[in-house]
């Protein structure tokens, strides 16, 4: 199987996001994954310069949750996130939980993001198998993880470009 294609822009490295606060949320449900995609994320992260902090959830369904949780009581604290890296991982099981969980936590991110202006990053992985969800967590595999740190560093970069009128 090829390889993920990334663009120049999920690539920028540093350039934009030095110092931004990233909030990490992830979904602690299965161990094993959940670490391989935080090495990712952590990996693209601090080669980004990003300031991350972290909160760990039950499962993927409460990640969005926990976004605006964490993300009220920074506001509140005078120290907002500039982007979020959501990590979790669902494995179809025997019945239609899966089909719940996968479509109403993405669900719940992309309603949050537009309705908060707020760059999130995707890494639920949704597999079929636990051999599945191995293969996209881990970082010399398919990544999710840096993936998904990667897409909300670029959107990070975004609204800083548009904030500055550029």
């Amino acid at each position: 199987m090829a390889g993920p294609r990334r663009s120049k822009l999920e690539t920028g490295g540093a350039k934009g996001t030095k110092g931004a606060r990233i909030l990490i949320v992830e979904a602690r449900y299965y161990d094993d994954i959940a670490d391989f995609l935080l090495a990712g994320a952590m990996k693209v992260l601090n080669e980004a310069g990003a300031v991350v902090e972290r909160i760990s959830v039950p499962g993927s369904l409460e990640i969005p949750a926990g976004i605006v949780i964490a993300c009220d009581a920074a506001k509140h604290k005078g120290r907002p996130y500039d982007g979020v890296v959501a990590l979790g991982c669902v494995i179809r099981g025997d019945t239609i939980h899966f089909e719940i969980v996968s479509q109403l936590s993405a669900q719940g991110l992309l309603e949050l993001s537009v309705a908060r202006g707020l760059p999130i990053g995707n890494g639920i992985v949704t597999v079929n198998t636990l051999t599945q969800a191995l293969a996209r967590a881990r970082v010399e595999e398919q990544d999710k993880g840096g993936d998904a740190a990667r897409a909300a560093l670029a959107m990070v970069r975004l609204k800083r470009r548009l904030a500055r009128g550029k």
